[in-house]
């Protein structure tokens, strides 16, 4: 029978659930099991697809086109775990599901409540994903804080599912705060204590906690804990700050956390050390031979969170030459004020990300122009191509007034354009070209030599396209289309040659990385970044 751990966070937000919930996953997939993740978001959207990223973030998206969260993407890198629109739930998902049913009638006579129907929803999803997925065991995490409102139907329905299913096919993980006041020189664990109390209070008795802090717990504070909050000593974990999130795997394993967690199932695994995790990406990323230095020019430099997969997969690329990648985060309105050539030029390689809007662009456009009269190595991601054609075509090609139709919609030289089937859209969420669609790669180009393959699967998230009217002008002046959709002829990849290394993508590579195999275009990106700088 699948067994299912649900990891809950308590005492304040943004404490590591999800590299917890990814972590977990890559020591038991490490034994032999299938894993499968979910994330749980209370908020009412439907999906993060019309949130500013300041508000949540980067928005991660499935092979399948689902809108989701960016913990999925940490489920991905760590595991071999293929998510899908099955394996991030929001509130707002669960109660449209039931509030549809109910206008159709299929709850003709009854009274529709938050328990059973509500929860009942919440239920059914995470055993359709247990079912698609067909694997061992589902981890779900559930966001938000232990005390939260909106994260109570949640946390109700995890109560009711070791009901359901069976004590040992159940096990539920807390990640905590244990905080050390700095002025006191003390470690406090009460926060640790009423977090688990209010966990309590719900229904729910953890069969583990992990414990995040900044100094080591003693054998006497474990107990401590232990004693207070009714969980074994041993499985009381201790989640250090660590210099790499990739280490949080040996973590845990050094803890027998994987152990405490096959003993509650009665499961028997085979044996499993990580050793190659920790010498081929844990030793790399600790200890590099070289360094590079990128800038990122982008519009939501101010949150960490908004470009999350790109400094993941600058990271693995990292690993996967044995150098640091020093990351400059650029405001690209910053470049606007003050010039490409002041801002960039300790860079050994210029990324423009995706992104939605006018703002910035114009500092996008010289970011980019600056990388190619310089021959500095460039990548270019989603609308990090589409401000690459556009900087061709002002500066190479003499269109001056080149532009999308996105930030001008008259403009005289409409080089990227709405894509037809988007005119009449009016809804805006879940409306875009999403998801993964092939590209068909030109032999003899640089993108052939990254992939080295004629055809490609990536996934998008965008609703402008370059405009195939001004390809031949384009390419007269040096500007290659590597790569293109077959079905409906859509540039895919755009490069230069006589340059170190110019290419710009319509899709998001990003997703597709992993700490032990990076993605052929970051990978490539850094090593040419390092050999600019020889």
């Amino acid at each position: 029978m699948t067994k299912y751990i649900f990891v809950t966070g308590g005492v304040i937000s943004s404490l590591g659930k999800g590299i917890t919930s990814a972590s977990i996953g890559k020591i038991l997939e490490s034994r032999g099991l299938k894993v499968a993740l979910m994330k749980f978001d209370p908020y009412i959207n439907i999906d993060p697809g019309t949130m500013n990223p300041y508000q949540h973030g980067e928005v991660y998206v499935t092979d399948d086109g689902a809108e989701t969260d960016l913990d999925l993407g940490h489920y991905e890198r760590f595991t071999h775990t293929k998510t899908t629109k099955f394996n991030n739930v929001t509130t707002g998902q669960v109660y449209n599901a039931v509030i549809a049913r109910e206008r159709h009638g299929d709850y003709l006579g009854k009274t529709i409540q938050v328990i059973p129907h509500i929860t009942n929803e919440i239920k059914e999803r995470i055993k359709k994903a247990a079912e698609v997925s067909k694997a061992s065991v589902v981890i779900v995490e559930i966001g938000g804080t232990v005390g939260d409102i909106e994260s109570l139907p949640f946390l109700e329905a995890a109560r009711q599912f070791r009901l359901d299913v069976g004590y040992q096919n159940v096990f539920y993980a807390h990640v905590t705060l244990v905080p050390y006041i700095k002025a006191s020189g003390e470690i406090k664990t009460k926060p640790t204590q009423h977090s688990v109390g209010t966990l309590r209070e719900i229904g729910i008795q953890p069969d583990a906690l992990i414990c995040r802090t900044e100094e080591s717990l003693s054998e006497e504070l474990k107990e401590k804990i232990s004693l207070f909050c009714n969980v074994r000593k041993e499985a009381v974990i201790e989640a250090r700050d660590v210099g790499s999130i990739y280490q949080i795997p040996l973590v845990f394993k050094k803890q027998i956390l994987d152990e405490i967690i096959l003993s509650h199932f009665n499961l028997i695994c085979k044996f499993s050390d990580l050793k190659d995790w920790e010498k081929n990406v844990v030793g790399r990323a600790l200890q590099p031979q070289g360094k590079t230095k990128i800038a990122i020019v982008g519009k939501y430099i101010a949150l960490q969170d908004a470009y999350k997969s790109i400094y993941e997969a600058l990271a693995h690329a990292g690993i996967a030459n044995n150098c640091k990648v020093e990351i400059m985060m650029v405001d690209s309105e910053d470049i606007e004020k003050k010039g490409a050539d002041k801002l960039l030029a300790e860079a050994s390689g210029v990324l423009v990300p995706g992104g939605f809007g006018y703002r910035g662009i114009e500092g996008k456009i010289k970011a980019i122009r600056f990388a190619r009269e310089n021959k500095i190595p460039f990548l270019g991601l989603c609308l990090g191509m589409q401000c690459a054609v556009i900087e061709f075509a002002r500066n190479a090609c003499g269109l001056k007034e080149a532009n999308s139709t996105e930030f001008k919609l008259k403009t005289k030289y409409p080089v990227v354009s709405l894509l037809a089937e988007q005119e009449k859209i009016k809804d805006l969420g879940g409306t875009m070209r999403l998801g993964a669609y092939p590209c068909k790669i030109k032999k003899n180009t640089l993108a052939f030599k990254v992939f080295g393959q004629s055809l490609i699967w990536e996934r998008h998230r965008h609703r402008y396209e370059f405009n195939n009217k001004y390809r031949k002008l384009l390419e007269k002046k040096g500007l290659f289309f590597s790569g293109i959709y077959p079905k409906k002829n859509l540039v895919e990849i755009v490069e230069l040659k006589n340059h170190p290394y110019f290419i710009a993508v319509q899709f998001h590579p990003e997703f597709k990385s992993k700490p032990d195999k990076a993605h052929p275009l970051f990978k490539r990106f850094i090593k040419a970044a390092q050999e600019a700088k020889l």
